[in-house]
């Protein structure tokens, strides 16, 4: 069972647009980045109630803490960000949710492309927010980012096996390892027994924007099928960029996300799976 999810911030950065298109799309849960052109993590208390009564009022409730924990290079201070880390934590409690989104840290400026010495210190940073995520009854969902460590299938692989813990598991989003330049059943196979979050997101080699689901080269309907057969049971967040995307996010628009979410559907449909 795919429960379906969106970054709605790709709709529109005004909240109650994208509350009004999720409706006529079937959606009824979001993945909380941004409203208001401002990070989930630098809204105010004020702002954070006024969208949370907004969610309670349209029947809304979120998929996760679309976090950018994870989003600073390895050797910025740590201190700092683990506070935003106990942020996100503290909207979990307020908005109902035990998920949140994060990365495994960009590398430094002047980088040769060699992690090996880099890999420790982000296995520590790693492990200490998933102590945190233990004791706070957290889950934490690692997305596939392009640059950071988790990029690729050999560094998943490691990172999971390194931290085996189940408050720490991938969110897999194939369009990654596509503009990655990766094989993106490579990174299924490194992932597939981690997964319990899909972002979706399908992406051409060389395009400057995402593809309907189906349509670029994430192999998401095979995916997808081989999702069903495993009796997944969780969340598909929609994050399609179809008018293009950055280190902060993405834009789709409100026309174009109701057939993002139509050509997901089909394809759960056609893999025999189910959504909701």
């Amino acid at each position: 069972m795919f429960i379906l999810s969106a970054f709605a911030d790709e709709i529109s950065p005004d909240p109650q647009v994208q509350l009004d298109i999720l409706k006529t799309c079937g959606v009824r849960h979001i993945e909380f980045r941004s409203i208001h052109k401002t990070n989930v993590l630098n809204l105010s208390d004020e702002q954070i109630a006024e969208f949370k009564a907004l969610l309670d009022r349209e029947g809304f409730k979120l998929s996760a803490i679309g976090s950018p924990i994870g989003k600073i290079r390895i050797d910025e201070p740590f201190e700092p960000h683990l506070e935003k880390f106990k942020r996100a934590i503290h909207l979990c409690r307020v908005f109902g949710t035990p998920n949140i989104r994060v990365f495994s840290y960009y590398p430094p400026e002047n980088f040769d492309g060699n992690w090996g010495p880099y890999r420790n210190q982000v296995m520590d940073r790693m492990r200490k927010h998933v102590e945190i995520a233990e004791r706070e009854e957290i889950q934490l969902f690692h997305e596939n980012e392009h640059r950071i460590y988790g990029d690729n299938p050999e560094r998943l692989a490691d990172l999971y096996t390194t931290i085996p813990s189940r408050a720490f598991q991938a969110a897999f989003d194939p369009a990654n390892f596509i503009f990655c330049g990766y094989n993106v059943m490579k990174g299924w196979a490194a992932c597939k027994a981690h997964t319990g979050h899909f972002h979706i997101k399908d992406w051409k080699t060389g395009e400057e924007h995402g593809s309907i689901a189906g349509e670029g080269f994430g192999q998401i309907p095979a995916i997808i099928a081989d999702a069903v057969q495993m009796g997944y049971q969780g969340f598909a967040t929609l994050e399609p960029h179809l008018l293009g995307g950055g280190p902060t996010g993405g834009v789709t628009g409100p026309e174009l996300f109701p057939k993002a979410v139509a050509a997901f559907k089909a394809i759960v449909e056609k893999a025999g799976g189910q959504y909701q």
